[in-house]
């Protein structure tokens, strides 16, 4: 045994790296955890600005009061308060909010126009036939392409778009009867009112 004065070991900088990364990590749940935002709400890049460009072909065979059913293009939001949903026949939740579609496209202040997503047009015929056509339009994303412009994360979405072409709101899920009260329809109501 030594009687030498005894040292001591000073923490290396490796050491407390991982203490550091653990708490810096655990401010940043706790901001979110108490910041009371909706931690499922995933922000868009879109919203504010323009609708990208696009052209949808119509879907074929779908019909309306006898006439075929247009598909449509980034034009078709100019003018008019137009809710874009993005949907599937494959879509559980899509089947889930179809009623609530239903109900907003008796509302004469806005335009449904719908984005068939990478579906086999005899299942969304079908699909529109059992439950119902709310959309004014509907057109054919087949390959995906115009929903990654976007920024579609998984069907459905739904965007609200002002009549200056401008997204104004984007729902990621299937819309709800909350969602519709609290938000979309008072949007709807600001934008009808040129606000």
């Amino acid at each position: 045994m030594s009687d030498g004065p005894v040292t001591r070991r000073t923490p290396r900088l490796s050491h407390l790296l991982p203490l550091g990364i653990f708490l810096a990590l655990a401010a940043v749940f706790l901001t979110r955890l108490i910041s009371g935002e909706d931690p499922s709400a995933i922000p868009s890049v879109l919203v504010g600005k323009a609708a990208p460009d696009f052209a949808l072909p119509a879907l074929d065979g779908l019909m309306r009061e006898g006439a075929p059913l247009p598909g449509f293009d980034s034009g078709a939001l100019r003018g008019k308060i137009s809710l874009v949903n993005v949907f599937a026949s494959w879509c559980g939740p899509c089947r889930e909010e179809h009623p609530l579609l239903e109900r907003l496209a008796g509302d004469a202040r806005l335009q449904l126009l719908g984005i068939n997503y990478k579906d086999v047009p005899e299942n969304a015929r079908r699909f529109l036939g059992e439950l119902g056509n709310p959309y004014a339009a509907v057109g054919v994303d087949d390959n995906g392409r115009t929903a990654i412009d976007w920024g579609v994360y998984g069907v459905p979405e739904t965007f609200l778009v002002g009549p200056d072409g401008v997204i104004r709101r984007k729902f990621i899920g299937p819309l709800s009867e909350q969602a519709i009260a609290e938000v979309l329809l008072p949007e709807i109501a600001a934008l009808a009112a040129g606000k």
